[in-house]
């Protein structure tokens, strides 16, 4: 983080060195019980005292201009967009806009807050924060770095496929939708950010972002049964 940067550190009672480690590096770390993705952000928002906040995941880094940046003059806006670019197993990928993605994660604290952006819709895992004011974009970007493996990110296919899931209902005709969408996703997905540039992975990352809501759906559905 920035020199000088007031760090806050939610952890979710890690079993690793991670509290200590935050402590040691001067943040200030507060334990708390999962509660879920979208609930533990609104709580760490709360627990911010300074104007300004940039929200950071465990497995996610600052490339050194973005850092930079976010020790310059923040006043000009009200939220700032910054570039996402995700890494599978040790490189980055391009397909289904891994690479180019730009989110909202700096932000006036009192003009923010988080709300679900699934495809179970209520379902507590992924998030969007929206900024009610002016938004700029930053330099630089964050470096996510959450699957070193393909057997990483299928563990983690499964596990938000199934907590999305639980936050619909099955239905055979949405199920069907997903299914006929399939492989025209795939193509998009392939074609749209110059994913055959990333050979295997491009691939890869295409096919299982296209079978994705299928699996939402399909889980969804049979759980019902």
């Amino acid at each position: 983080m920035p020199a000088g940067a007031a760090v806050f550190v939610l952890d979710a009672e890690s079993s690793d060195a991670t509290a200590d480690v935050a402590r040691a590096c001067g943040a200030q770390v507060e334990v708390r019980a999962w509660t879920g993705y979208v609930d533990a952000r609104r709580y760490a928002l709360g627990r911010v005292t300074t104007p300004y906040a940039f929200m950071l995941d465990a497995d996610e880094l600052l490339s050194d201009e973005l850092r930079a940046a976010l020790e310059g003059d923040l006043a000009r806006a009200d939220g700032f967009r910054v570039r996402r670019v995700t890494m599978l197993a040790g490189r980055a990928v391009r397909a289904a806009g891994w690479s180019a993605e730009r989110l909202v994660r700096c932000f006036r604290v009192d003009r923010a807050h988080v709300v679900p952006n699934s495809v179970g819709g209520a379902a507590d895992l992924h998030e969007r924060w929206v900024v009610e004011g002016t938004l700029a974009d930053l330099p630089g970007m964050i470096v996510h770095d959450s699957y070193p493996s393909v057997a990483s990110y299928r563990e983690r296919f499964a596990r938000y496929t199934q907590i999305e899931a639980a936050a619909l209902r099955g239905s055979r005709l949405a199920c069907a939708i997903a299914v006929a969408k399939l492989p025209l996703r795939f193509v998009w997905l392939w074609t749209r950010y110059g994913a055959w540039r990333d050979g295997w992975r491009g691939a890869f990352v295409a096919w299982y972002s296209a079978l994705y809501p299928v699996a939402v759906q399909w889980r969804a559905l049979t759980a019902t049964r």
